[in-house]
């Protein structure tokens, strides 16, 4: 059974090696999107603390970290482009990484249709998400999954593709 909950601080250990591994994946793919600076534990435990970060849980088993934010990102006002809302009410998905034993197994397909319920639950209608351009494999997973390209944003210092879902309720 899958689940989306918020990350308990018990949890840390388990959330700070998926993010680790993948820093380590990115590495495989040929391009750094996460260093040693960002994210790091710091950055984990203030989700935790800020009840922004969530974990997947397969069968019990962690298998993914996530921030959701629902406070907005203030580098996604100076957007080289348009967001599909003009909506100030929106949730942003940072940080997302599956453990290295939960990868390739399609986890995108249960965890973002999750994300978009939870967001509904709470009457957000669209979710942002930002990555780096040599990240293909994200790239390649928000379109699959409705994600529209909408411009570019300035974030930890780089260029990012910035991409928007506007949420329909089902």
């Amino acid at each position: 059974m899958e689940t989306l909950t918020p990350a308990q601080i018990d949890e840390i250990d388990i959330c700070v090696q998926i993010i680790n591994d993948g820093k380590i994946f990115q590495h495989e793919q040929g391009f750094t999107q996460w260093t040693d600076d960002y994210p790091n534990r710091k950055t984990l435990l203030d989700d935790i603390h800020k009840q922004k970060g969530y974990v997947l849980k397969i069968d019990g088993s962690i298998a993914c970290y996530m921030c959701i934010d629902f406070d907005g990102e203030p580098a996604y006002q100076n957007i080289k482009g348009k967001w599909l809302t003009a909506s100030e009410s929106y949730a942003v998905i940072h940080r997302m990484a599956f453990g290295h034993t939960f990868r390739n197994s399609g986890l995108t397909a249960v965890v973002l249709p999750l994300i978009e319920e939870f967001c509904l639950s709470k009457n957000i209608g669209s979710i942002r998400v930002d990555t780096d351009f040599p990240n293909k494999r994200m790239q390649h997973i928000l379109k699959k999954h409705g994600f529209i390209y909408c411009g570019t944003v300035v974030f930890q210092g780089s260029d990012k593709l910035a991409y928007e879902k506007i949420l329909n309720s089902k």
